[in-house]
Protein backbone atom coordinates (compact mmCIF):
# COMPACT_ATOMS: atom_id res chain seq x y z
CA UNK A 1 0.00 0.00 0.00
CA UNK A 2 0.70 3.56 -0.79
CA UNK A 3 1.82 6.45 2.00
CA UNK A 4 -0.78 8.43 0.58
CA UNK A 5 -3.07 9.82 3.18
CA UNK A 6 -5.79 7.22 3.90
CA UNK A 7 -9.47 7.95 4.04
CA UNK A 8 -12.62 5.98 5.75
CA UNK A 9 -15.90 5.73 5.24
CA UNK A 10 -16.50 8.98 7.97
CA UNK A 11 -13.89 11.02 6.67
CA UNK A 12 -15.02 10.68 2.50
CA UNK A 13 -17.51 12.77 2.80
CA UNK A 14 -15.53 16.57 3.74
CA UNK A 15 -12.30 14.81 2.21
CA UNK A 16 -13.52 13.86 -1.37
CA UNK A 17 -16.91 14.85 -2.23
CA UNK A 18 -16.47 18.47 -0.59
CA UNK A 19 -13.43 18.95 -1.98
CA UNK A 20 -13.36 22.16 -3.88
CA UNK A 21 -10.02 20.36 -6.55
CA UNK A 22 -9.80 17.63 -8.38
CA UNK A 23 -9.32 14.45 -6.05
CA UNK A 24 -7.87 10.82 -6.70
CA UNK A 25 -8.73 7.99 -4.34
CA UNK A 26 -6.87 4.73 -5.03
CA UNK A 27 -9.16 2.08 -4.04
CA UNK A 28 -6.91 -0.26 -2.95
CA UNK A 29 -6.01 -3.58 -0.36
CA UNK A 30 -3.15 -4.76 1.71
CA UNK A 31 -2.49 -8.20 0.01
CA UNK A 32 -3.06 -6.90 -3.14
CA UNK A 33 -0.25 -7.18 -5.32
CA UNK A 34 -0.86 -5.06 -8.41
CA UNK A 35 -2.10 -2.34 -5.93
CA UNK A 36 1.87 -2.46 -4.29
CA UNK A 37 3.03 -2.56 -7.98
CA UNK A 38 0.65 1.01 -8.78
CA UNK A 39 1.51 2.66 -5.35
CA UNK A 40 4.75 4.15 -6.42
CA UNK A 41 3.33 5.87 -9.40
CA UNK A 42 0.38 7.20 -7.76
CA UNK A 43 2.62 8.81 -5.26
CA UNK A 44 4.75 10.15 -8.15
CA UNK A 45 1.46 11.63 -9.13
CA UNK A 46 0.55 13.03 -5.74
CA UNK A 47 3.94 14.26 -5.90
CA UNK A 48 4.13 15.94 -9.43
CA UNK A 49 0.53 17.39 -8.78
CA UNK A 50 0.93 18.88 -5.32
CA UNK A 51 -1.90 21.75 -5.22
CA UNK A 52 -3.13 21.12 -8.05
CA UNK A 53 -5.08 17.25 -7.43
CA UNK A 54 -5.75 15.91 -4.01
CA UNK A 55 -4.42 12.49 -3.76
CA UNK A 56 -6.19 9.65 -0.85
CA UNK A 57 -6.15 5.49 -0.47
CA UNK A 58 -9.23 3.53 0.46
CA UNK A 59 -8.61 0.28 2.03
CA UNK A 60 -11.79 -2.08 0.72
CA UNK A 61 -10.99 -4.27 3.19
CA UNK A 62 -11.88 -1.65 5.88
CA UNK A 63 -14.38 0.51 3.85
CA UNK A 64 -16.42 -2.00 2.19
CA UNK A 65 -19.44 -0.20 2.07
CA UNK A 66 -17.29 3.10 0.28
CA UNK A 67 -15.94 0.17 -2.51
CA UNK A 68 -19.90 -0.95 -2.72
CA UNK A 69 -21.52 2.40 -3.07
CA UNK A 70 -18.75 3.42 -5.89
CA UNK A 71 -18.95 -0.03 -7.70
CA UNK A 72 -15.39 -1.03 -7.05
CA UNK A 73 -15.49 -4.52 -7.88
CA UNK A 74 -11.59 -4.99 -8.24
CA UNK A 75 -8.13 -3.74 -7.14
CA UNK A 76 -6.39 -1.90 -7.82
CA UNK A 77 -9.36 0.91 -8.73
CA UNK A 78 -8.44 4.44 -9.01
CA UNK A 79 -11.44 6.96 -9.54
CA UNK A 80 -10.97 10.83 -9.78
CA UNK A 81 -13.84 13.03 -8.95
CA UNK A 82 -14.24 16.23 -9.70
CA UNK A 83 -16.94 18.42 -7.89
CA UNK A 84 -17.64 15.52 -6.03
CA UNK A 85 -18.88 13.43 -8.95
CA UNK A 86 -16.89 10.57 -10.36
CA UNK A 87 -15.38 11.08 -13.79
CA UNK A 88 -13.02 9.06 -14.33
CA UNK A 89 -12.02 5.25 -13.30
CA UNK A 90 -9.61 2.90 -13.71
CA UNK A 91 -9.14 -0.63 -13.06
CA UNK A 92 -5.76 -2.51 -12.62
CA UNK A 93 -2.59 -1.93 -13.23
CA UNK A 94 -1.17 0.75 -16.03
CA UNK A 95 1.77 2.73 -16.49
CA UNK A 96 2.18 6.20 -14.94
CA UNK A 97 1.95 7.53 -18.60
CA UNK A 98 -1.48 5.84 -19.46
CA UNK A 99 -2.99 6.89 -16.41
CA UNK A 100 -1.63 10.58 -16.44
CA UNK A 101 -3.35 10.91 -19.94
CA UNK A 102 -6.26 9.90 -18.75
CA UNK A 103 -6.77 11.40 -15.96
CA UNK A 104 -5.38 15.20 -17.98
CA UNK A 105 -8.25 14.58 -20.33
CA UNK A 106 -10.55 15.35 -17.27
CA UNK A 107 -8.88 18.75 -16.62
CA UNK A 108 -5.64 21.00 -17.29
CA UNK A 109 -2.87 20.26 -14.40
Amino acid sequence: MSDLPKISESTFQSQVLAASQPVVVDFSATWCGPCKMLAPIVQQLAQEWTGKVKFYQVDVDENPSLAMQYGVMSVPTLMLFIKGQPVERMMGYSPKDRIKNKLLRQFIV
